[in-house]
């Protein structure tokens, strides 16, 4: 089976709400017609990444929802995972620790979840308007490294 792997990185608060989900729909909707199976990487750290699982939950019960995975990739294990796994594996159809990030500091562990989720995916898609933040620092990853990407805010002009 080809997988094609599509992360979703972003600042954590967003203007233009409805125009981003309405680009993620597009974009979304296309992912699951043209390709044989799709992994959708997502974080659960904001604004962005609330509104990207919620359009990829609604886009697979729309259209089909036998050809992806929406897996959330979490940099450790938090309390409030463990407090509540069962509903966050209800919501999710896989969730990953990424290794690398388990072990380094804190600080960094955000960081270094972000790269790897870049270096494993196909396509970003990212919503970056800030020249400053963690997601503006992956993005310059992606550009560095040359990887296929769309930063919505830069489509919805």
């Amino acid at each position: 089976m080809n997988i094609f792997t599509v992360s979703f990185l972003g600042h954590r608060q967003i203007d233009n709400m409805t125009k981003v989900e309405s680009q993620l729909e597009k974009i979304i909707y296309a992912l699951l017609n043209q390709k044989e199976f799709v992994e959708f990487l997502v974080g659960r750290e904001g604004e962005f990444d609330q509104l990207v699982s919620s359009t990829v939950r609604r886009c697979k019960r729309k259209l089909r929802n036998d050809n992806s995975s929406l897996i959330w990739i979490m940099p450790y294990v938090t309390a409030e995972y463990r407090d509540n796994e069962t509903s966050f594996l209800d919501y999710y159809d896989e969730i990953e620790i990424c290794e690398q990030a388990s072990i380094a500091h804190y600080k960094s562990a955000f960081q270094i979840r972000n790269r790897a989720m870049v270096d494993r995916s196909d396509l970003v898609i990212l919503y970056i308007e800030h020249l400053s933040g963690g997601a503006y620092q992956t993005f310059r990853y992606v550009q560095n490294i040359e990887k296929k990407h769309i930063n919505l805010a830069n489509e919805l002009d």
